[in-house]
């Protein structure tokens, strides 16, 4: 499209762009390359103010983005220097108005332009429930058609301020996991395309977002990045991001350290990566269901996560270096009831087990407590959201198992 071209990272070659999620030849990830090489920050509303570096031809009108402030009294409790919190929820008192409360939104803004951009059909979105409410809204804003396909367990999670019956429901009889394969199955019918989880560009570099407003709040790049994962795909993208900062020279030189956390006891990519093995194999995935079962935050239970391939999370930890912690439910819940201290935005499970992981850090030594540390706190905020917006839960108009056949999941998508 003349703004950004497409590089496929295992083979190095350029690729053409229509909505491509893969390189015909590698199982590498594919990435941007952006024309603009500073960041300049556009008069435009929402997350769409970084559309330099968004693979996105329209825009989508919006005052959702990320915001970044600091807290001194969490920071004394703390006993760090200089603490940046980034908080993409909802939050008027701090700047933000996500309305499903989750960054996820960052990455359903850009991939729905860059879908309409393509001209392609009704997206597929597999969740355990942010990612699924994020684009449930987002489909309603723009009027564009979604099928969210989410666990049984998850279904009361997908509501949204404003349904105009552009998104439908389907829920799932399994996890994760199952959501997915049923998505991908239903992606490959005709006049349907999938969102491409961390192999769409489009999802990273809306997630990078999250970077770039906290750099333009510090002015420069942290020492230390904090994220609970599921996918490690807000990671990666914090790296890919921070790659670009380097390159525009003004934020400096140095990539911030990846500290990535996950909830115990499901933690396979935390596992392969003590262990120094670039795969996840067997051993980690033992128990996966009963693990899953026990987890707060099970929107961080990604059971195929882009840990491996050439562009994904061992690269980035490679690269950044940092560590990947465990955090248990009274951990994850203590550091909640810290946060509910000193900021009146309830935090999801997720960002609980983040706060969780820096408090650990800095119980550990891991961290200089002298240095910049930036904390993504990937939502909250439903507490708020729910007195001052009129929610609608969007009813589900199917029931599937995860083993149901290709005739009776199409006989379901057609009806």
């Amino acid at each position: 499209m003349g703004k950004y071209r497409l590089i496929c990272l295992e083979g190095g070659e350029f690729v053409d762009d229509d909505y491509r999620l893969r390189c015909d030849r590698h199982s590498g990830l594919l990435r941007a390359e952006y024309d603009a090489v500073r960041l300049d920050v556009k008069r435009m509303n929402g997350v769409f103010k970084f559309y330099d570096w968004l693979p996105v031809a329209s825009i989508i009108d919006t005052d959702a983005a990320p915001v970044a402030f600091r807290n001194t009294e969490l920071s004394r409790e703390l006993g760090l220097k200089d603490l940046l919190i980034a908080f993409t929820g909802y939050y008027p008192e701090r700047g933000a108005f996500v309305r499903s409360c989750s960054f996820k939104e960052m990455e359903a803004l850009p991939t729905m332009a860059r879908i309409r951009d393509a001209k392609k059909g009704t997206v597929v979105v597999a969740s355990a429930g942010n990612t699924g409410r994020a684009f449930a809204h987002i489909s309603n804003v723009v009027g564009m058609n979604s099928v969210i396909v989410v666990p049984e367990r998850s279904a009361d999670r997908i509501w949204v301020p404003d349904d105009r019956g552009y998104s439908k429901l389907m829920t799932v009889k399994g996890d994760y996991a199952d959501s997915i394969a049923v998505s991908e199955r239903i992606s490959s019918m005709k006049g349907f395309v999938p969102e491409g989880g961390a192999r769409n560009i489009a999802r990273r570099d809306g997630m990078g977002t999250v970077m770039l407003e906290s750099v333009i709040s510090m002015g420069k790049m942290p020492d230390y990045y904090f994220q609970a994962v599921g996918s490690g795909t807000g990671a990666i993208s914090a790296w890919e991001a921070s790659m670009r900062l380097v390159a525009d020279g003004r934020f400096g030189t140095k990539l911030p350290e990846l500290h990535l956390s996950q909830n115990d006891p499901f933690m396979p990519m935390k596992n392969a990566w003590d262990d120094g093995r670039r795969s996840i194999e067997k051993k980690d995935m033992e128990n996966a269901e009963r693990n899953i079962s026990e987890v707060y935050a099970d929107v961080l239970t990604n059971r195929n996560p882009p840990y491996s391939p050439v562009g994904g999370l061992f690269d980035a930890m490679t690269a950044c270096g940092g560590m990947i912690y465990g955090v248990t439910n009274e951990e994850a819940k203590a550091a909640e009831r810290l946060w509910s201290e000193f900021e009146s935005a309830v935090p999801d499970p997720a960002a609980s087990v983040a706060l969780a992981s820096l408090i650990k850090a800095i119980g550990k030594g891991t961290i200089d407590k002298n240095r910049t540390v930036m904390l993504n706190m990937t939502g909250g905020g439903q507490n708020l959201v729910h007195k001052d917006v009129t929610m609608t839960r969007i009813e589900r108009f199917a029931a599937v198992d995860a083993n149901v056949s290709d005739d009776e999941l199409r006989r379901v998508i057609n009806g």
